[in-house]
């Protein structure tokens, strides 16, 4: 069997929704980028970028490769490690019966991730010392969410330089790996807007919520953060 691909991908949205780009990059055998391209989405919201980030990346590689994928968005990583199982049984609606939101990407995925070994590796963002080729993805989709300018080592261009912005020190291992159905990690900081729950329940994606949890509300109710961000892309 070929030798495992390692590869990240990344969206940026200027805006949210905004003018968004989307990127991946394909890791060398020296420890480099050995190829990367990015292109333009016109006004998108994040998510979108993120999906569509990962549906070129799978559409470039070789299905018959192994690959492993880095990812910072939390969002995706659930949507194709826990979620799109249940959303397929379900006719693409989600565990309250709404429509699947950006339904026609995630079936594209779920189409191009059928037979083939992917392995999904969550990497948090903007680490002083994180994934190299995660900050690649993320400096290449947010230069041509700005140029809206197709770019790549394809077209003869060199990836952007790292932006001026807040980083912070990772702490511990700088991912941590799921298989097409395995569970994606939930983040545990609370942000504006957020609750502790005081009873247990079960968010819009279908997945139970604990109590003392941290939640947010969404278009349905209260679940997960990562979920209410996808209920305002559909809204």
């Amino acid at each position: 069997m070929a030798e495992q691909i390692i590869a990240a991908c990344d969206g940026a949205s200027k805006g949210n929704p905004g003018p968004a780009a989307w990127a991946w990059v394909i890791a060398g055998t020296d420890g480099a980028v050995e190829r990367w391209e990015a292109g333009p989405l016109g006004s998108a919201t994040n998510n979108v970028a993120e999906l569509t980030a990962l549906r070129r990346l799978l559409e470039a590689v070789d299905r018959a490769v192994p690959l492993q994928v880095r990812m910072d968005s939390q969002y995706a990583m659930k949507a194709v490690t826990t979620w799109l199982p249940g959303w397929r049984k379900k006719g693409w609606r989600t565990a309250s019966g709404t429509p699947v939101a950006n339904r026609d990407l995630v079936i594209r995925i779920d189409e191009l991730l059928d037979g083939r070994t992917v392995e999904f590796v969550y990497v948090p963002a903007h680490q002083i010392d994180g994934d190299p080729f995660n900050a690649a993805a993320d400096r290449a989709a947010s230069h041509t969410a700005r140029t809206q300018q197709p770019a790549g080592t394809s077209l003869g261009s060199a990836l952007p330089p790292p932006e001026a912005q807040t980083t912070t020190r990772s702490a511990g291992r700088s991912g941590t790996p799921h298989r097409r159905t395995g569970a994606a990690q939930r983040g545990s900081g609370r942000s504006r807007g957020s609750v502790k729950a005081k009873f247990p329940g079960r968010c819009r994606c279908g997945q139970p919520y604990a109590k003392g949890e941290v939640i947010t509300k969404n278009a349905d109710g209260w679940g997960h953060p990562t979920c209410a961000t996808e209920a305002k892309a559909t809204g």
